[in-house]
């Protein structure tokens, strides 16, 4: 089994991918592959030319259409997701998320642009023709602390808690889809709670 994690961050310091680095060390635990592919890496001239013979582009189509699930991360920017992911969302074969689970995972300053998860982002899924997005996690920026020297990342523990049930959905969906019997069932919250990376 395999899951893309997408980062929609241009920025090279990024609260997204510190969810989605939590999110590679749970699936991989679980012994599914991960490939992490981020916005930011992308040459601008290649999204903003939608440069679709460009190899880069053709990785990322194959990537994604071979994957079993995707991750999404993005920053919310006055009131929507960044608009580089959309750009590089625009970039994916039409039907490319069909039969695919995603998870979108959202950071933004206040709880105010929690619905950019569903009235921006989640139409944009289905409309590469997603046919199961989960539900996802808001992550309020406050919630995440940078890692700083010798301290890891930290998460407040309402994140951490929430980021394991969705990460929970989401293998439960990808066994679901794919009938896979060699894939860990999720564990105990109160221990992987008290985890940093």
């Amino acid at each position: 089994m395999h899951v893309v994690l997408l980062s929609g961050s241009p920025s090279q310091r990024s609260r997204g991918e510190l969810l989605l680095e939590y999110a590679r060390a749970y699936l991989e635990q679980r012994g599914i592959a991960v490939s992490l592919i981020r916005v930011r890496d992308f040459a601008a001239e290649e999204l903003l030319h939608a440069r679709f013979d460009s190899a880069a582009v053709r990785d990322l189509q194959a990537t994604v259409g071979l994957a079993d699930g995707l991750i999404v991360a993005t920053p919310v920017y006055k009131a929507s997701f960044a608009g580089a992911l959309k750009v590089l969302l625009d970039l994916l074969p039409e039907r490319v998320l069909a039969d695919k689970v995603v998870l979108p995972m959202v950071t933004g300053g206040s709880p105010a642009h929690l619905l950019a998860v569903d009235y921006a982002l989640k139409p944009v899924l289905s409309a590469l023709k997603a046919q199961e997005v989960l539900t996802g996690v808001f992550a309020v920026d406050a919630y995440i602390t940078y890692p700083e020297g010798d301290q890891p990342a930290r998460f407040a523990d309402e994140l951490t808690y929430r980021l394991d049930e969705s990460l929970d959905d989401l293998v439960a969906a990808l066994i679901r889809r794919s009938g896979a019997l060699d894939v860990q069932l999720p564990h105990d919250r109160s221990e992987h709670a008290r985890r940093s990376f």
